[in-house]
């Protein structure tokens, strides 16, 4: 017999764990009596002017009651096909069944569903920031402005970033920070800064770290959560992926979210909200 006193118990992966406690039914009705209205799949890319890179974006998407929820993913990762199997699905067979992608936006649209953010931030639990009407620059400016005002940093602290947008990277040098840029898809900055694929470099040296939702689409999200945990490093999420998920997780490791619910600014050129969460001390 094993001897359970000394034998570690590994912890099931946080965002596993939390669409264990959706099924239970312990944050909202059971997702049994749910169904996925739509599930749909865009796919856009990207040039912000004055730029050289391309962004290549992915999503699906799940539409549920008044609410929507999204997850990246990579190329390949699913089938367009799976709009037309998906639709209409229940819900829990979404979160038992189907690919990750598509399990994260289907928890996103479930959590987003039980708690819209319009109402987080009408109750005060969250700041409503409105993105101005305009180019998709004005926009992307607004945008990755406000996320970077969620670090608290000393000058010239050195800042994770998990997912690069040049904007960001623009607007974390404004706070003050040094950014170490950490993605799968790029290989310098628009300033010629490297790029690295080892996000577990930038884990380790990092005073703190702003990632992208994702990390909940492509399973990091689990690493960079326990890594800031164990370190004691303040973890922003820039979220338009999975933004609900990511709430889930504030004041447990993530620090500050900001939550953008679809649809996207880059999709819009009229003003969206997106909604910005803080602990009780801050990031």
């Amino acid at each position: 017999m094993t001897d359970t006193r000394t034998t570690p118990v590994t912890p099931a992966p946080a965002v596993d764990a939390l669409v264990e406690e959706v099924l239970a039914g312990v944050h909202g009705p059971p997702p049994s009596e749910t169904v996925a209205t739509s599930v749909f799949w865009i796919h856009h890319g990207t040039r912000l002017a004055g730029g050289d890179t391309t962004y290549l974006n992915q999503y699906v998407l799940v539409r549920l009651g008044g609410s929507f929820g999204g997850c990246a993913f990579e190329a390949g990762d699913i089938d367009p096909a799976i709009c037309r199997e998906a639709s209409g699905t229940p819900l829990d067979t979404l979160l038992r069944e189907a690919p990750r992608p598509l399990r994260i936006a289907a928890l996103d649209a479930y959590l987003s569903e039980a708690r819209p953010h319009r109402e987080a931030g009408a109750a005060g639990d969250a700041e409503p920031v409105v993105l101005p009407a305009g180019t998709p620059e004005v926009r992307a400016r607004a945008r990755d402005a406000a996320i970077a005002g969620l670090l608290d940093i000393a000058p010239g602290a050195e800042v994770g970033l998990i997912g690069v947008v040049n904007p960001l990277v623009a607007a974390i040098r404004e706070r003050g920070g040094t950014p170490l840029p950490c993605d799968f898809n790029l290989k310098a900055t628009q300033w010629g800064d490297p790029v690295t694929t080892d996000m577990h470099e930038v884990l380790d040296r990092a005073e703190a770290v702003v990632a992208t939702g994702m990390t909940l689409g492509n399973g990091s999200f689990d690493t960079i959560l326990e890594r800031c945990r164990t370190r004691g490093v303040p973890l922003v999420v820039y979220a338009q992926s999975g933004s609900a998920v990511a709430r889930a997780f504030l004041g447990s490791g993530v620090t500050a979210l900001s939550a953008e619910p679809f649809p996207f600014s880059q999709l819009s050129a009229e003003e969206t909200v997106l909604y910005r969460y803080r602990t009780a001390d801050g990031a």
